[in-house]
């Protein structure tokens, strides 16, 4: 399989060789520090290129690995030739109780202080998900090493959707898959922003493929990917926005199996969903703002509205600016319903949010009734 792209924060290189990828995304991380140690173990030649386990159990033996790395650092191969030191995988970077502790601290120091004296033909390479970035060892990388910081896309703030998806073509492509634009949206948030997470589902949805076929539909994605509670309340609001009643009665059902609690089901997915949807039809009616790309979506939105219209559109999760992804999705598939059916749409969902709270009725019965009024069947 061909090398895999990453992508990552680079620092300002001082020296050239020094090399150190850390970061929250723990495959991107290995695989670049992985690529990084083939090349540079080529060079070096069979003698001249040596592993040193990251894995710490406790500060006493976290002392001994950074010795044993001082050691190699200081020792050149017996036939002559450059050397190559990796330290793989440490754990003991992060703020932990071993991470904290004085034995553990004060090798670092000492390995710190080493590294900027390195010969040139001394190569030193080190790889962590966890790091403290308030200690001497890391303040030291980051000034004299090539640092390159490999973080998991931060779900707290908008457009990570879009995010996800961008990493998922980059990595799909390596497999020749190419996504239906509703199985891509699907796909992200069933398999979410991890980057192993979507490795795997890309290797299984590939197998699942075989070599026949290349096209990512959302069946297929249905069928392989893992499912969570949140991707069927993402389903479920795609069902509704594309008035597919069986689909969404049976997630319906689905969510309350997994003993969701049905004022959540209302309020999670039902409720943006038809408030999306309306804010896109109103978009589109008034200031004829249509979902072409999402950048030029988030254009118009910039350059038709002014800035007190655009405080009354859906803000992020830490109320930074617009999340426009959820309107751009929305806008797709507005043209299904008119206005009208959408402020009914929303007074019935009001409805149903007081029979969940005040009445005895069946949940799952208040939920179907309010379906069947906001989808209704063919002909009715």
């Amino acid at each position: 399989m061909p090398a895999k792209k990453a992508t990552a924060r680079k620092e300002a290189p001082v020296s050239s060789n020094l090399w150190a990828y850390i970061g929250t995304d723990d495959l991107q991380v290995k695989e670049a520090a992985l690529a990084k140690s083939r090349e540079l173990a080529e060079a070096a030649g069979e003698f001249g290129f040596e592993v040193i386990e990251g894995a710490a159990d406790n500060a006493d033996h976290a002392s001994r690995i950074v010795g044993s790395v001082i050691e190699a650092l200081q020792t050149l191969p017996f036939f002559g030739g450059g050397k190559v030191v990796w330290l793989k995988g440490a754990t003991f970077l992060a703020d932990t109780v071993t991470g904290r502790a004085q034995a553990t601290v004060e090798s670092l120091e000492r390995l710190a202080a080493v590294l900027p004296a390195l010969p040139a033909d001394v190569q030193f390479l080190v790889s962590a998900t966890e790091v403290d970035k308030r200690r001497t060892f890391y303040l030291t990388l980051k000034k004299v090493a090539n640092l390159e910081v490999f973080d998991l896309i931060d779900t707290s703030k908008g457009n990570w959707e879009g995010l996800v998806a961008d990493l998922v073509a980059r990595r799909s492509e390596e497999y020749g898959l190419q996504f239906h634009p509703e199985a891509m949206d699907l796909f992200v948030m069933m398999a979410g922003e991890n980057t192993r997470q979507i490795e795997n589902e890309l290797e299984k949805i590939d197998l699942y493929l075989g070599e026949g076929r290349r096209r990512v539909m959302p069946d297929d994605v249905r069928a392989i990917v893992s499912q969570t509670k949140g991707s069927v309340v993402f389903e479920l609001g795609n069902a509704i926005a594309k008035r597919r009643l069986p689909l969404a009665l049976a997630l319906v059902d689905e969510l309350m199996a997994q003993d969701e609690a049905p004022i959540g089901i209302l309020l999670a997915a039902v409720v943006p969903t038809v408030r999306n949807l309306f804010a896109a039809k109103q978009l589109e009616e008034r200031y004829g703002i249509r979902a072409t790309s999402y950048n030029e979506y988030t254009a118009q939105l910039e350059r038709k509205l002014s800035a007190r219209e655009r405080d009354r559109l859906p803000k992020k999760k830490d109320g930074s600016g617009l999340n426009a992804y959820p309107l751009f999705l929305a806008a797709k598939e507005a043209s299904a319903y008119s206005r009208a059916e959408l402020q009914r749409a929303l007074e019935e969902c009001l409805v149903a949010n007081r029979r969940l709270v005040t009445s005895g009725l069946d949940p799952v019965i208040v939920l179907n009734q309010l379906l069947f009024r906001v989808l209704p069947p063919s002909g009715r």
